[in-house]
């Protein structure tokens, strides 16, 4: 498949139409007349089709001219803005997942779960989507007209519908109550309830499945129909935990239409030094057999698509210590997030050093830096306390480098959704209740374990499939990736009944508010717009 490059370049011919970016309106109200408001970008598909880049690039980058230059954001870090790298502050920071060393204001906050309504962190996520969100109504109101005779057209705006509906799909599991807006406007958008954007999210998804592409037909970083199943399959997983009812039955039909539909788990290792687990989480993940597993995935390029979030922070920011750069195909280390011992512990050993630390695993999905680095962690801002995480690594299968000769910046894609969550998916609505077959779940659990160990060796019994065990295979299969902290609240284990070191900024864990469970929507959105009521307990 062709890959489209939602790169500086293509954001750089949609300019020359007057796309720029949100200022001050970042408050879920679309109603900046800089966004796409010449005709000129919508004379016809080609000239729609960079407009949609755009529109994909506000999941993956941060500004028009690349990083610490025009930012689309102003007033929060720029790279740290950025989504995916948001998403890990939010998702996996926050969780037994991973903690962080960095001191700056408010970062400290995310681990302890003890952030307050004026957190940059926090905040600048909610802009990043509320831009997003921005950024879709304006295509989908301007390429209208134009799609009333163009198929392909109708099927840019289904695409831009379905980022929109994943912006609501984060905003309603991180803020739960915010305005839904779909149409460009110049007032101050009323506050929808969780309930309405669970809706709007779930019929978004029905409507627009039959009029995007056929599974796999799409170029690559563009989503087809599989998508919108496999983010349906999500969405109704997680509908008891944040709308009362319970949708399991929903989530295994979702399920199966994602899994019948032509992705397949990576079960090639390129590299004969790897796994074919690890070919998922390198620089060559478009093109090396991983592809056939994503999903939905945001493209990066060391040359075409630069930003220092993405995969850039996922490989640079886990290197410290006495790590070699040079060894993921980078310029140097960041010394910032490590993972702590109650993920992995989660991983069965086979080989400890003389203290009766872990430091080999027979899950070769275990992919941790031991050397010079504790196993239990005494100081938080230290970067040697914590196994290091070496899951993302800017190598191509074959050990070269990703393709900026700097190693500045990563070319590794970024999976939103694979196919292994969607079995993973499968098995949990299965054991909730929600009908399906518990023999299909048991062969999905044991394809990803097959996968993980080279063998069967690793494979589970009918009675070792249960709940508990499959939160922790969520946490195997899916860490780093930003799934956690909803799993967490899903399984009611992330404010209280299991803690992590330093959790609620006690080193062996502590149990915290409920309020936890939702982020505050930002003090100066509300200082924006009087019609927004804030979270609970903030």
């Amino acid at each position: 498949m062709k890959k489209i490059k939602i790169s500086k370049y293509i954001i750089a011919a949609a300019l020359a139409f007057s796309i720029t970016s949100c200022h001050d309106d970042l408050d879920l109200m679309p109603n900046d007349p800089d966004i796409i408001t010449e005709n000129d970008v919508f004379a016809d598909a080609t000239q729609a089709k960079f407009a949609l880049a755009k529109v994909y690039a506000t999941l993956a980058l941060t500004g028009q001219k690349g990083p610490s230059d025009d930012p689309d954001i102003s007033g929060v870090d720029e790279g740290a803005s950025q989504f995916t790298r948001s998403l890990f502050t939010l998702n996996v920071i926050t969780t037994d997942e991973s903690l962080v060393g960095w001191g700056d204001a408010g970062l400290p906050n995310m681990h302890a779960l003890s952030w307050g309504s004026n957190n940059s962190f926090i905040e600048g996520m909610y802009y990043r989507l509320a831009q997003t969100v921005s950024f879709s109504n304006s295509f989908i109101t301007n390429a209208t007209p134009l799609a009333e005779n163009n198929e392909e057209v109708s099927q840019f705006i289904a695409e831009a519908r379905f980022i929109r509906a994943y912006a609501y799909y984060n905003l309603m599991d991180l803020f739960a109550n915010v305005p839904l807006v779909t149409e460009i406007n110049n007032t101050l958008p009323t506050q929808s309830n969780r309930q309405e954007i669970f809706n709007f999210v779930e019929s978004e998804l029905i409507d627009i499945q039959n009029t995007l592409a056929n599974p796999r037909s799409n170029e690559y970083g563009r989503v087809d129909k599989v998508a919108a199943y496999a983010l349906l399959s999500r969405l109704y997983l997680n509908a008891e935990s944040w709308i009362d009812v319970a949708k399991y039955s929903e989530s295994i039909t979702y399920s199966n239409l994602a899994i019948e539909s032509g992705y397949s788990l990576n079960t090639t290792d390129a590299n004969e030094n790897g796994t074919a687990y690890d070919e998922l989480f390198l620089a060559d993940n478009d093109t090396n057999g991983a592809q056939n597993e994503g999903i939905f995935v945001l493209n990066f390029d060391g040359n075409n698509s630069r930003t220092y979030g993405g995969s850039t922070y996922l490989v640079k920011a886990a290197i410290g210590g006495s790590m070699q750069p040079a060894d993921y195909g980078v310029n140097g280390g960041w010394g910032g997030p490590r993972t702590t011992s109650a993920l992995v512990e989660k991983f069965q050993s086979s080989q400890n050093d003389s203290n009766g630390n872990p430091i080999a695993w027979t899950d070769k999905r275990a992919m941790f830096y031991t050397d010079g680095q504790t196993y239990d962690i005494a100081e938080v801002s230290r970067f040697s306390d914590g196994y290091a995480v070496t899951k993302f690594k800017n190598k191509k299968s074959n050990g070269n480098n990703g393709n900026d000769s700097t190693g500045e910046f990563v070319d590794t894609d970024v999976p939103v959704i694979r196919l292994a969550e969607i079995y993973l998916n499968y098995a949990e609505a299965v054991l909730r209740g929600g009908g399906g077959d518990r023999a299909t779940a048991l062969n999905y659990i044991n394809a990803l374990r097959t996968r993980a160990y080279g063998n069967t060796s690793g494979n589970i019994t009918n009675a070792q499939l249960n709940l508990d065990f499959i939160l922790d295979e969520r946490a195997r299969e899916l860490y780093w990736e930003g799934t956690r902290r909803t799993d967490l609240i899903r399984f009611n284990k992330f404010t209280t009944g299991y803690n992590w070191p330093f959790k609620g900024g006690v080193a062996n864990g502590t149990s915290v508010s409920d309020i936890r469970k939702l982020f505050p929507i930002p003090i100066n959105i509300i200082a924006i717009n009087p019609n927004l009521t804030q979270n609970p307990g903030y």
